[in-house]
């Protein structure tokens, strides 16, 4: 009925040091969607270039099937944000996660060091700055495919309080998840600090995928099977999609625009989104 867009899983964005080659290699072997390979805030100082090479080299030996492959780079203000880009470039990766960015020069600027390349840019909206640019940052190049919202470095910044709700977030989550959307990019939602609160972590899960994230960035393996489950569709709702997309060609065949489902009136603006959930159930079920 409508071309379809991309609907490559990303309900778990597991983040790693690349200077941690044990977790590099364990990699292949997790259920996250996404594998970002971190080079900067999980990396200390004198241990950047090191972790530069450990990425590239795994990423060059691949191994890891569907899974999507990002790279987070340093900063290109830093000492190592144009090596990082530069070392990007011959990775075989699928994407580079440009971080705390703030407007769309920056964006620009990386995507002139990856001339010549097919890599995706990731965005990180983390500081005020990016949150009150995302609109622009997020048309700034043809290349950028999503948005991942740094909820820590935000929080810090805003000195509000991380509460159960997030409602000191709230804007900022919308407002970026916004731009995403009116300009066509994913957007993943920001990590959960704390590994022991398991409950905590399902309803940030559960309000981030309500707020329309299409999934959550990761700090440890543990929590990928509860982001996987949240953000992937339910067994009623992949059948209510089914339900709605036949009894919609079943109406267009005669001549109708829209058509009742279970007492629901149901347009073409319903069918595109049962379309769309049916296309990610099916990409799921494809495995890893």
């Amino acid at each position: 009925m409508t071309e379809s867009p991309d609907h490559r899983p990303r309900r778990s964005a597991l983040y790693m040091p690349a200077s941690n080659a044990r977790a590099l290699e364990k990699a292949r072997s997790l259920l996250a969607d996404v594998l970002i390979l971190d080079l900067e805030d999980s990396v200390d100082p004198q241990s950047k270039e090191t972790a530069r090479g450990q990425a590239v080299a795994e990423l060059a030996k691949g191994g890891f099937g569907r899974r999507e492959t990002v790279l987070r780079v340093n900063a290109l203000a830093t000492p190592w944000g144009v090596e990082d880009l530069k070392a990007a470039a011959h990775a075989k990766a699928d994407a580079v996660l440009l971080p705390k960015v703030e407007s769309a020069h920056e964006v620009r600027e990386a995507e002139s060091l990856l001339a010549g390349t097919d890599l995706s840019i990731w965005c990180m909206i983390e500081t005020p700055k990016g949150v009150l640019a995302a609109a622009e940052i997020a048309q700034a190049s043809k290349r950028q495919g999503c948005f991942v919202l740094g909820t820590s470095d935000l929080a810090k910044d805003l000195r509000c309080r991380h509460t159960p709700d997030r409602l000191a977030l709230l804007f900022s989550l919308s407002q970026a998840l916004l731009a995403a959307r009116a300009h066509g990019l994913a957007c993943l939602d920001g990590v959960h600090l704390d590994l022991s609160d398991e409950a905590g972590f399902e309803r940030a899960c559960l309000q981030g995928r309500d707020l329309g994230f299409d999934g959550k960035t990761l700090i440890h393996p543990k929590s990928i099977e509860i982001a996987n489950r949240i953000f992937s569709p339910g067994e009623g709702e992949i059948a209510t999609a089914r339900k709605i997309t036949a009894a919609f060609e079943a109406a267009r065949a005669q001549g109708k625009g829209v058509v009742v489902v279970d007492g629901r009136l149901v347009e073409h603006l319903h069918v595109q989104e049962a379309l769309r959930v049916l296309a990610l159930a099916e990409a799921i079920a494809g495995g890893f």
